[in-house]
């Protein structure tokens, strides 16, 4: 591979055209002559270029609405020959074929086209099938060619033109890499749909292609000896990975990882609300009539637990809130938004990160990915909304209205803590958490001790069935007076004669959420 080699000519072919008129001016200004196909010819033409159409270079013209423009002989051959191979120059004089030497491409936006809904007719037409052989055959030969995909790249290109007079090997390597990246990214993309359109509603589909690009190397793992880095799949939401981060130390991989899972839990959330996160697990949840009510309840909920915690708001953070905030350790606040009495608040704990979610909405992830050895676990999302109207009591009886609110909020605390999972909420605020036990009853013993009194009279969420009687007795000698469980044991009767023994309103969803 040689260091620099000249551009002398250039094929530019792009569905989003931002800056390929400014690339192309200062191109020709290099005296580089410019190649270019239908709408992208036009754009250069209007601002006064000369332009070489490619059905002038081949020969032959654009046919079948398009779909054929750049697949020729004329047009590969100049790109891929390697002009360090003295056979492949002579082929390319027998054959008259010029050589070229920049390919700026990019692909019709195929996922944009998904998600816009649109026929499935709409969506095969912007599968790109010249695009992305150009791109390939460029790659391929970066010994020789420059390719460019992506816009922000434009003006590394023109730096290394006026520096070196031509591009240096490795700008070509690293442009090719992001060639093959995007195409990568493309063709997953299509494949996934495929599979995805006939899949069976009951198992996941046939393939998942998820290209993967690194936002970001972080500093390690969950441990100081573990590599990490945090990856966004292209063209997704942008959810927590994507969060604006307005002040603060570098996140951590912990970090993420609870700050995901505190999100997660409040967006599930209408009235003002505010989730404390400790190791993935609620330290605590509350809603209130303002945010900052909300956040000093949730703080009540595990004082000592919440020291270091990350702190979730379903609403834009206010001045109030903010102060609030820092009166305790916390290692990541985020929220939708933050005004600015907040933000210089906030601003004032140079180590604090401060994440600008950007979105009051559930997060957009499908599907759920996991390692094991050899392989992969998948998993939709359990992120469905709860089907409350399904809810009904064991004996018959309506739920009270009064303690419908407080069963809510301790269910979704529940389906946000580690199995097994016992919440414990009274008056919109959760008061005691018992998760990650081997069993049951260990979590309830936990979740009362957490609580220290503050749950009589309250409710209890228990994130899958009672295998035994053992818990929701313990539960109404703690002072509970309603309990809301999936069911679905072959002890259920066995329980459900327990409550009533206590006078405990038992609840069943049919629906459990362990996690693991």
């Amino acid at each position: 591979m040689s260091d620099v080699t000249p551009v002398r000519t250039a094929l530019l072919s792009c569905f989003d055209k931002t800056g390929v008129a400014e690339l192309a001016t200062a191109l020709a200004a290099r005296g580089v002559r410019l190649v270019s196909t239908g709408s992208t010819a036009a754009v250069l033409r209007d601002a006064g270029l000369d332009v070489v159409e490619v059905a002038d270079l081949t020969g032959f013209p654009e046919c079948l609405g398009g779909r054929v423009k750049t697949l020729h002989p004329r047009v590969h051959a100049g790109i891929l020959a390697d002009r360090t191979d003295p056979g492949h120059v002579a082929e390319l004089a027998a054959l008259d074929v010029d050589p070229i030497d920049l390919v700026v491409v990019n692909l019709y936006p195929f996922t944009r086209t998904v998600a816009s809904g649109a026929s499935d007719a709409e969506v095969v037409e912007m599968i790109d099938v010249g695009g992305p052989t150009m791109l390939r055959a460029a790659a391929k030969n970066h010994g020789s060619v420059g390719v460019v995909v992506d816009p922000a790249d434009h003006a590394r290109v023109l730096a290394d033109l006026a520096d070196h007079g031509g591009l240096n090997a490795a700008l070509r390597r690293d442009l090719a890499t992001a060639a093959f990246r995007h195409t990568a990214a493309y063709d997953a993309a299509i494949a996934t749909w495929f599979a995805g359109r006939d899949a069976d509603d009951a198992a996941p589909p046939a393939f998942l292609g998820l290209p993967l690009e690194r936002v970001a190397a972080l500093r390690y793992g969950e441990n100081p000896h573990q590599r990490a880095g945090l990856f966004r799949v292209p063209g997704a939401a942008p959810g927590v990975a994507g969060a604006r981060q307005l002040g603060g130390k570098e996140l951590s991989f912990n970090n993420l990882l609870d700050t995901h899972a505190a999100w997660s839990l409040v967006a599930e959330l209408d009235a003002p609300a505010v989730a404390i996160i400790k190791h993935t697990n609620p330290a605590g949840l509350a809603t209130g009539a303002t945010l900052v009510e909300a956040y000093r309840r949730a703080l009540e909920g595990d004082p000592v637990s919440a020291f270091g915690g990350i702190v979730a708001c379903n609403r834009p953070v206010d001045a109030a809130t903010a102060a609030a905030i820092v009166e305790v350790f916390t290692e990541v606040v985020v929220a939708p938004g933050f005004d600015a009495e907040a933000r210089g608040i906030l601003a004032a704990k140079p180590n604090l990160r401060v994440l600008e979610h950007g979105d009051a909405g559930r997060p957009h992830v499908t599907w759920q990915l996991r390692s094991i050895d050899g392989g992969v676990l998948v998993q939709s999302t359990d992120a469905e909304p709860e089907p409350w109207e399904e809810w009904r009591t064991a004996d018959g009886s309506p739920i009270d209205p009064a303690l419908e609110s407080d069963l809510r909020l301790a269910w979704l605390a529940a389906k946000h803590a580690s199995s097994n999972a016992i919440v414990l909420a009274r008056g919109g605020q959760v008061v005691g958490v018992g998760a990650g036990q081997m069993s049951r009853v260990d979590s309830v013993r936990l979740a009362v001790e957490r609580a220290d009194g503050r749950q009589r009279g309250g409710v209890a969420a228990s994130d899958a069935f009672f295998p035994f009687r053992d818990g929701v007795d313990a539960l109404a000698a703690a002072g509970i007076v309603a309990v809301v469980q999936p069911g679905g044991s072959v002890r259920d009767d066995e329980v459900a004669a327990a409550a009533a023994e206590q006078g405990v309103t038992l609840v069943l969803t049919g629906r459990r959420h362990f996690r693991h």
